[in-house]
Formats: structure tokens, C-alpha cells, sequence
């Protein structure tokens, strides 16, 4: 992202049903914990998980194509980092608004979501770093 710049909002098709993933049999308040934004994890269910190419990816993020390489190579370095360093990762915040087109699914889309309500910046999740193991 270029200084001074706002950041584009990324159309997301709906949102994660589970935000932590941490290593089994460590309390989580003794991990360190990497913050996988939203739309990252859009842009790796999308590429990786769906098998889209980059360029339908993008388009469906509403976004270019180099925004969308940023938030997935930040998102894969994220998800890299916690899987080989035995962090927790904590899916929440970022800019982007549900994709209106995919609103009329149901609650549950099969993809490990649901259905939000966003619209907005969504860093106002409540901390749910007090989970224990």
C-alpha cells in the first residue's frame, strides 16, 4: 500500500464462522498470536482453497490485481510464521464489506463462515485472547 493513500475496501464473500487457530495442549494466553486480517484470508480461501485464478480472484475482490498479490503473500507469510513457529492466529479487522451478490445465501455458505453483518472496518471484534486451551 502506498503512503497517503486510502486503502480500498475488499468485497468478501462472508465471515469466518471460526477466528482462532492455535497450537493443541498450549494455553493461549502463553502464545504469541499473528492477526490474519479478513480479507487476507479471503484472498488464500479464493486462490488456494477455491482455485481461482489471480485475476478472477481480484475481480471478485473488487480490487487490482497487485492489491490482491499484497494480501495474499501477507496473508501465506502470516499462516507460514504461526504454523512454523507454534503461534496462535487470530482472524479479525481489516477493511472490506460483504460481497452483495452473496448475501441471499443462507446462514452457513459451506465454506467454514457465516454471514455477517460488516460493512465497514471490523476492529471492533470482541478480544477473545482470555480463551483457554
Amino acid at each position: 500500500m502506498r503512503p497517503g493513500r486510502p486503502r480500498c475496501p475488499r468485497r468478501i464473500e462472508c465471515e469466518p464462522e471460526v477466528t482462532y487457530f492455535k497450537p493443541r495442549g498450549v494455553p493461549l494466553h502463553e502464545l504469541e498470536v499473528v492477526v490474519l486480517t479478513v480479507e487476507e484470508l479471503e484472498a488464500i480461501r479464493l486462490l488456494d482453497l477455491e482455485g481461482m485464478d489471480q485475476e478472477h480472484a481480484a475481480q471478485r475482490m473488487g480490487i487490482s490485481r497487485r492489491a490482491f498479490w499484497e494480501d495474499l503473500q501477507s496473508g501465506r507469510r502470516k499462516v507460514a510464521d504461526a504454523l512454523i513457529r507454534g503461534k496462535a492466529i487470530e482472524i479479525r479487522g481489516g477493511s472490506y464489506s460483504m460481497d452483495a451478490d452473496r448475501r441471499s445465501r443462507p446462514a452457513r455458505c459451506g465454506h467454514g463462515c457465516h454471514q455477517g453483518t460488516s460493512g465497514s472496518t471490523q476492529d471492533d471484534h470482541q478480544d477473545q485472547s482470555s480463551e483457554g486451551s
